[in-house]
Protein backbone atom coordinates (compact mmCIF):
# COMPACT_ATOMS: atom_id res chain seq x y z
CA UNK A 1 0.00 0.00 0.00
CA UNK A 2 1.32 3.10 -1.16
CA UNK A 3 0.44 6.62 0.10
CA UNK A 4 0.14 9.70 -2.48
CA UNK A 5 0.00 13.34 -0.95
CA UNK A 6 -2.33 15.75 -3.28
CA UNK A 7 -3.20 19.77 -2.87
CA UNK A 8 -7.14 20.39 -2.57
CA UNK A 9 -6.64 22.04 -6.18
CA UNK A 10 -5.29 18.54 -7.81
CA UNK A 11 -8.28 16.63 -5.28
CA UNK A 12 -11.02 18.82 -6.95
CA UNK A 13 -9.53 18.43 -10.41
CA UNK A 14 -9.16 14.77 -10.58
CA UNK A 15 -11.44 13.05 -7.28
CA UNK A 16 -12.12 10.60 -9.67
CA UNK A 17 -8.55 8.93 -10.22
CA UNK A 18 -7.80 9.78 -6.52
CA UNK A 19 -10.73 7.48 -5.90
CA UNK A 20 -9.51 5.23 -8.42
CA UNK A 21 -6.14 4.79 -6.09
CA UNK A 22 -8.35 4.35 -2.81
CA UNK A 23 -10.30 1.85 -4.25
CA UNK A 24 -7.41 -0.20 -5.23
CA UNK A 25 -5.98 0.07 -1.56
CA UNK A 26 -3.66 3.20 -1.61
CA UNK A 27 -4.03 6.20 0.74
CA UNK A 28 -4.21 9.42 -0.27
CA UNK A 29 -3.61 12.40 1.94
CA UNK A 30 -4.73 15.86 0.35
CA UNK A 31 -2.82 18.92 2.29
CA UNK A 32 -3.58 22.21 1.94
CA UNK A 33 -0.45 24.83 1.94
CA UNK A 34 1.74 21.74 2.18
CA UNK A 35 -0.09 20.47 5.71
CA UNK A 36 -2.37 16.96 5.55
CA UNK A 37 -5.82 18.04 6.59
CA UNK A 38 -7.44 14.44 5.18
CA UNK A 39 -7.15 10.77 4.36
CA UNK A 40 -8.90 9.23 2.06
CA UNK A 41 -8.90 5.15 2.63
CA UNK A 42 -10.88 2.76 1.85
CA UNK A 43 -13.42 1.20 3.22
CA UNK A 44 -13.71 -2.31 4.16
CA UNK A 45 -17.05 -4.02 3.38
CA UNK A 46 -16.66 -6.81 6.01
CA UNK A 47 -19.98 -8.16 7.78
CA UNK A 48 -20.23 -9.28 11.13
CA UNK A 49 -20.24 -12.79 11.71
CA UNK A 50 -23.96 -14.33 13.09
CA UNK A 51 -23.42 -16.28 16.02
CA UNK A 52 -26.03 -18.55 16.13
CA UNK A 53 -27.53 -19.57 19.73
CA UNK A 54 -25.17 -17.15 21.46
CA UNK A 55 -28.56 -16.13 24.10
CA UNK A 56 -29.43 -20.14 24.54
CA UNK A 57 -30.71 -20.67 28.06
CA UNK A 58 -30.24 -16.63 28.40
CA UNK A 59 -34.05 -16.16 26.97
CA UNK A 60 -37.25 -17.48 28.51
CA UNK A 61 -40.37 -17.50 26.66
CA UNK A 62 -43.93 -17.25 28.43
CA UNK A 63 -45.83 -20.09 27.42
CA UNK A 64 -48.53 -17.96 26.95
CA UNK A 65 -46.71 -15.44 24.91
CA UNK A 66 -49.16 -15.59 21.93
CA UNK A 67 -51.76 -15.51 23.93
CA UNK A 68 -54.79 -12.30 23.69
CA UNK A 69 -54.07 -9.57 25.21
CA UNK A 70 -57.03 -8.71 28.25
CA UNK A 71 -59.06 -6.58 27.09
CA UNK A 72 -58.36 -3.15 29.10
CA UNK A 73 -54.51 -3.44 27.56
CA UNK A 74 -56.40 -4.15 24.23
CA UNK A 75 -58.14 -0.95 24.44
CA UNK A 76 -55.50 0.97 24.71
CA UNK A 77 -53.79 -0.09 21.65
CA UNK A 78 -56.89 0.57 19.57
CA UNK A 79 -57.75 3.59 21.41
CA UNK A 80 -61.05 2.78 22.57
Amino acid sequence: MTTQTYSIQEAKGDLQRLLRQVASGNDVIIAEKGRPVARLSRIDESKPKIIFGVLKGKVKVAEDFDAPLPADVLSQFEGN
